[in-house]
This record gives structure tokens, sequence and C-alpha cells, in this order.
């Protein structure tokens, strides 16, 4: 399914439209906005949960950067996980303890040895139960101590809220929503009003972050305001089928909320197969990463050996920097 054009501030609507049309002949020029310091670096590592084990976003960016002209280019490292939580908590029905960022990260960042590290976790920390005081205060412990061992190595970190959970599609889904009081809640039985009470307040605890990290991003708020306002001529509108997982329309909304807080304006259309050629790109690399650093989380395929990885993943940059020159 391709990425849909989306317009994101109504200053850049002018500016998006003359640079769309410059895209489809020759390289686009970059807006003179300053880059931000993620990139400016050398290596960036992503760390998430599924919605950044997926990578789209992540592949949005670089297309988007390269697209535009940004150089040089970081190296992007994806190694989110799915199921993954910053806290170590897991729900009692979930089918086998869900992986902890802690257990993997020192091994990751030895490996990497990034500049600037993106993380973003809280979706699965609530373990999709209704609040929780205790709940909360040890995923703020997790972040702590990801922001603590990030800053040790002398890397930057930029941390990410999670994106909101969606309740609307599931409301006919008989089971998938319970209120407080049910004697279970997991990931397939949500609080009902998960988003409101729990993700909601994770949001703005990340949000209050921002002197304590080199950078914060709400991924929260677009996303919510993105629905509500699509809502208005359809009710059941939504970009995340099972309420947790965006669509690849909502992976563009997060790619776009990042670009405009690094300083690059997504505003060009990509050719889909040029798209295509990334994604792929970060798949392959993301796969032979994740294996080779290792993780507790069983179900997930193997990668390929990091040398062949890299060597395809050439390949496929090299088609891509073909087609950008066109």
């Amino acid at each position: 399914m391709p990425y849909a054009r989306l317009s994101i501030k109504p200053l850049t609507t002018l500016l998006a439209a003359c640079l769309l049309v410059l895209s489809f002949t020759a390289e686009v020029t970059r807006a003179e906005v300053p880059l931000a310091f993620p990139l400016k670096a050398k290596r960036v590592l992503f760390l998430g949960d599924s919605i950044t084990h997926a990578g789209g976003y992540i592949a949005w960016i670089e297309t988007q950067c390269r697209l535009q002209g940004v150089g040089p280019m970081p190296r992007f490292y994806n190694i989110g996980l799915s199921s993954e939580t910053c806290s170590g908590q897991s729900e009692p029905a979930h089918p086998f303890p869900r992986p902890d960022v802690h257990e993997r990260l020192d091994r990751a960042l030895k490996r990497i040895k990034p500049d600037v590290v993106v993380a973003c976790y809280g979706m699965n920390d609530g373990i999709y139960h209704p609040f929780s005081q205790k709940r909360f205060e040890i995923y703020q412990d997790g972040v702590n101590r990801l922001i603590k061992k990030v800053h040790a190595t002398g890397a930057k970190l930029v941390l990410m809220t999670p994106p909101p959970f969606d309740a609307v599609p599931l409301k006919k889904r008989k089971g998938a929503l319970r209120p407080a009081g049910s004697k279970q809640f997991a990931y397939f039985g949500i609080y009902e009003h998960y988003d409101r009470d729990v993700i909601s307040r994770f949001a703005k605890w990340i949000m209050q972050q921002k002197d304590r990290v080199e950078m914060v991003v709400d991924l929260h708020t677009p996303i919510t305001k993105h629905l509500a306002e699509k809502r208005k001529q359809n009710p059941q509108y939504t970009l995340s089928p099972d309420g947790v997982h965006p669509n690849p329309l909502g992976h563009r909304i997060l790619g776009d909320t990042v670009l405009l807080a690094w300083g690059v304006p997504s505003v060009a259309k990509p050719n889909p197969k040029l798209l295509g050629l990334i994604q792929q790109k970060t798949a392959i690399l993301h796969d032979a990463y994740l294996f080779a650093i290792g993780h507790k989380r069983p179900g997930v395929k193997k990668g390929l050996p990091v040398d062949a990885a890299e060597q395809k993943a050439a390949e496929l940059l090299k088609q891509a920097e073909e087609l950008i020159r066109k």
C-alpha cells in the first residue's frame, strides 16, 4: 500500500506544492532550514517496540532526507523489537515475558556506537491495563535508566512519545475493549480508556523531560489531531486497524513529525519504487542487526549475517540513488 500525500503545516503548503512539482524532474532542493543535530550525526540508532520494528516511519524519514539533498546522510540503524518495553513489565496473559530493552541496550550501544539514539516506548509499558501509579513509576524508572545509559556513552538522546491508542476500530469487536474492573486486561482485551488514562499521561511525562535529554518529539498529538479532523466526516476513520499499529499513512505522519523536528519539512512525493527500495534496505538491515545484537523475544525471524545484509543494502541503495538522480 503506497504512502499517501499529507499536508503537515499550513505554512509549508505552498512550499510543498512547489517542491512536489520539482520532485518529478530533478532532485528536490531542501528548504533552507537549519538541520537539527540528529541529521548531523554519523550513526543514529532507533529503539522501540513493534511500531519501530515495522520500520515504516524510519524508511520515510530516510527517503525524504535523500530526496531533499541532506548530506552527508547519517547512517540509520533500526533495531526496534515487537512486544518490547523499557520497563520490563508484562501482562499476565501475555504468551511470553515481554522483552525489556535494558536486556540488550548495552550490547546495542557497544555494537552500533551511535552518536544519537532515538527511543519510542510507552504503548506496551502500560500493559493495556487501567492506570496504575506503580506501573507509571516503573515506566519512568525504565526511561530514566535509558537516559543514563545513553548519556554515559556520550551519545545524544531523542525521546519520542508513544503515539495514541485508538479504541474506535475495536468497539465492534467483542471483548477487545474492557471496562475498569474487568478480571483480565491484555493486548487482546484492552482497557477502554487506555489512551486517555494511560498513554496520554505517559506522553505528557515524556515531553516534560525536555531539559534532561537533547530533544523530545511529540508523536501523540499529531495523530490525535489528524483522527479528530477526519472523524468530522467519517466517525469510523482510523490509522490503526487494531488500535495500536499505524498503517502506512500513520507511519508517514509519524515520519513527517520527526522530519519537522529535525529541520526537514516533508514536502516531496517519492516515486513508489524509490520508497520501496529504501523500505527493503531498512528491513534487511533491521533483521540482521537485531539478530546480531540478540534479544529474548521468541518468534522473530533470523536476519542475514551482517556482512551479507550490508552488501544487499548497498545494492538497494545504489538502485535508489539512481532513481533520485533521474
